[in-house]
């Protein structure tokens, strides 16, 4: 049954990683650029012969960064950052991003500003990475 109300920037399940060998894909073959806060997994779909449904996200968030409740809210930011920010991204990219326990306070004090710009510096050096590739 579908959702009523609620914000209407949430990704649809289609755009979500979700088995555990799409993530394995995407830590062993990807590329990963990361900061104090995230590491960012990227690896192209296309080299997998997979159609191109738009960037797909996957979030792994360790009992490091917390207790269930923080873990929670740690995810729910960097869903809502991302969102932003995946037109950066090729079309046909999977992308893991993997929270660091420091994440945890970026997170208490800045909130989703704090996260989006940790989140955006990783994307925009991913972003570049895949240009050079291309050219």
């Amino acid at each position: 049954m579908p959702r009523v109300g609620g914000s209407g920037s949430r990704r649809p399940k289609r755009g979500r990683l979700s088995r555990s060998a799409e993530f394995e894909r995407v830590f062993r073959q990807g590329r990963s650029v990361g900061n104090r806060f995230l590491v960012l997994y990227s690896f192209p779909r296309a080299a997998a012969g997979d159609a191109g449904d738009g960037t797909r996200l996957g979030v792994s968030v360790s009992r490091k960064v917390g207790g269930a409740v923080e873990r929670n809210k740690v995810k729910r930011l960097l869903r809502e950052a991302f969102a932003v920010l995946a037109d950066r991204l090729p079309e046909d990219q999977d992308v893991v991003v993997v929270a660091r326990p420091e994440v945890r306070e970026l997170a208490e004090r800045d909130g989703l500003d704090g996260v989006r710009g940790a989140l955006a510096e990783l994307v925009d050096k991913t972003a570049a990475g895949a240009e050079g590739a291309q050219a």
